[in-house]
């Protein structure tokens, strides 16, 4: 299984996000608790505060078991220096993406400082993972937009469009060759119908592990556990939490392949 939405501790923000400090063998065991043989890794300090300083804390974290851990890094588009900080996270530190949070960052989809970013995570073989369900400036339709804009740069909603926009994220990732939906806060009726009915290859799965005031993240555990009652078969099962994020992030984790 791999969990497409985790998250690094809150070691200076202190937000109203934050939960328990853990380091990577607390992380380690939390996986191996929920039955999760590798994580996608999100910044949690870099979306209130972007700087350099983040995205190498979050490097040096998955760094601590490469084989099990994916780091996304992040920039705020309209900050001096963000296209070069993106090629430096690919290009120094090794990320394997770039997650942006436009609703807590306060920028729109629809900016046009956002295409050299894409264009340079395009050509590193980058991931864009974006916070979505949240309006005014999260919502499906908007990433979706971005995505259109760079067709060969594959870009996944965060959140499956949480309760609200649920049904415009399966309507969006149904008609959007190069996006992708993860589940991550979806409600179980609309994750349910998501899996049902979006293309072939276009879901995957997160916990949003990491925010907990527990280093072992028990609400992480639980929702590991809820997907058995999702009523998934188990081509479904296997394709949401192993083939399709294998698909997406190659041979980043080709140990699990």
């Amino acid at each position: 299984m791999i969990d497409f939405h985790t998250h690094t501790p809150a070691w200076r923000t202190g937000t109203w996000l934050g939960g328990a400090e853990f380091g990577p063998p607390e992380f380690l065991a939390f996986l191996d608790s929920a039955g999760i043989d590798a994580a996608v890794l999100l910044a949690h300090d870099g979306l209130f505060n972007a700087t350099r300083e983040s995205n190498d804390e979050l490097a040096a974290f998955a760094a601590a078991d490469p084989a099990r851990m994916v780091g996304f890094g992040t920039v705020h588009p309209r900050h001096p220096g963000a296209v070069e900080e993106t090629r430096r996270c690919f290009a120094e530190l090794g990320l394997g993406g770039l997650k942006l949070h436009p609703w807590l960052q306060g920028f729109s989809m629809h900016e046009r400082v956002l295409d050299p970013i894409c264009e340079v995570v395009t050509e590193a073989g980058g991931i864009l993972l974006s916070h979505d369900g949240t309006p005014p400036y999260s919502t499906p339709a908007q990433i979706a937009a971005l995505a259109r804009r760079h067709p060969t740069l594959p870009v996944v909603l965060g959140h499956g469009g949480l309760h609200d926009c649920w049904r415009e994220a399966l309507a969006v990732t149904c008609e959007t060759a190069n996006l992708h939906l993860c589940l991550c806060g979806t409600p179980p009726y609309a994750a349910r119908r998501i899996v049902a009915e979006a293309p072939p290859g276009k879901v995957v799965f997160g916990t949003d592990a990491g925010l907990s005031d527990k280093a072992g993240q028990d609400y992480a555990v639980a929702r590991v556990a809820e997907v058995e009652g999702w009523g998934l078969t188990e081509r479904q099962r296997a394709d949401l939490l192993v083939h399709n994020p294998l698909r997406l992030l190659g041979d980043r984790l080709g140990r699990l392949r």
